[in-house]
């Protein structure tokens, strides 16, 4: 069985034999896209219904964007080819790859979908929600909203984890959403390993993240001046900061699941001519 230390011990190899040639898709396809989506939120407040749908257009785009740097690191770690090659990989796979990821957020937001329902159908105005005003919710609404909540968290972080490799899959083996399955049964015993592994990374992520907006964010306040609304320069100093350390996980996620991939598939008896042309 795929151990979790010797993953981590070739992704680390992976990432520090190639920055050079990784470097150049972070800052295209995260760091630039994380960049400038940091000054999003305060361009919305306050904004034209116009300016906030091109804001969430532009932030569809990165998402696609962010999507090929991801399939682009993957064909890397896979050692399907060179950086140039791979951009070409991620480029052919990006499609097969948006149709998984269309199906899954389609899938998620039926999950959801009982949350909102339930707030209406006991009377609750969900734009007020939506804008953040202060809704008072009864007791057994917010504890049936709470369990339901916790239900599903689970749930989809269960099943997370047995999809945790699909985008190598879908690199790899040029599969669409059959790469589900694929990935359900590469993953079959490792599910416990990989949610820790999600938690972890999760957890750290988040720490550091919050850890560059806070201090940075501070620092940056206090030398331009003091907060204010609106775009500002420290907040846009902030945004760079953060999407600097955020680019170094986003990075990792791709190295990671490929090398995974690849230790689940030695360990299932796949071999070169096992993958699908």
């Amino acid at each position: 069985m795929a151990k979790m230390g010797t993953v981590w011990d070739r992704t680390a190899e992976f990432l520090s034999d190639n920055l050079g040639a990784i470097l150049p898709v972070a800052l295209l396809a995260f760091f630039v896209p994380a960049s400038i989506e940091g000054s999003f939120q305060a361009a919305k407040t306050g904004g034209s219904p116009g300016l906030v749908l091109s804001l969430y257009l532009v932030q569809l785009a990165f998402g696609i964007l962010s999507l090929w740097g991801s399939l682009t690191i993957s064909a890397m770690a896979l050692d399907m080819a060179s950086v140039r090659g791979a951009g070409v990989i991620g480029r052919d796979r990006l499609l097969p790859a948006l149709a998984v990821s269309v199906l899954l957020f389609a899938v998620m937001f039926v999950l959801v979908l009982p949350i909102p329902l339930a707030l209406q159908l006991n009377g609750y105005d969900l734009m007020e929600i939506a804008r953040g005003a202060n809704v008072g919710l009864g007791p057994q609404i917010a504890g049936g909203i709470a369990l339901y909540g916790l239900v599903l968290v689970a749930l989809l972080l269960w099943v997370g984890a047995r999809l945790f490799v699909t985008n190598p899959v879908i690199v790899r083996e040029k599969r669409m959403f059959s790469a589900l399955r694929q990935s359900w049964k590469l993953t079959r015993g490792m599910t416990w390993r990989i949610i820790g592994v999600i938690l972890l990374f999760a957890l750290v992520s988040w720490v550091s993240m919050l850890a560059a907006n806070m201090v940075f964010g501070s620092i940056f306040a206090l030398v331009t001046g003091g907060p204010a609304e609106g775009i500002t320069l420290a907040g846009v100093l902030t945004s760079i900061v953060v999407a600097a350390v955020q680019t170094g996980f986003t990075v990792l996620v791709p190295a990671f699941t490929a090398k995974l991939y690849l230790a689940l598939a030695a360990d299932a008896g796949l071999r070169e001519g096992a993958f699908r042309a």
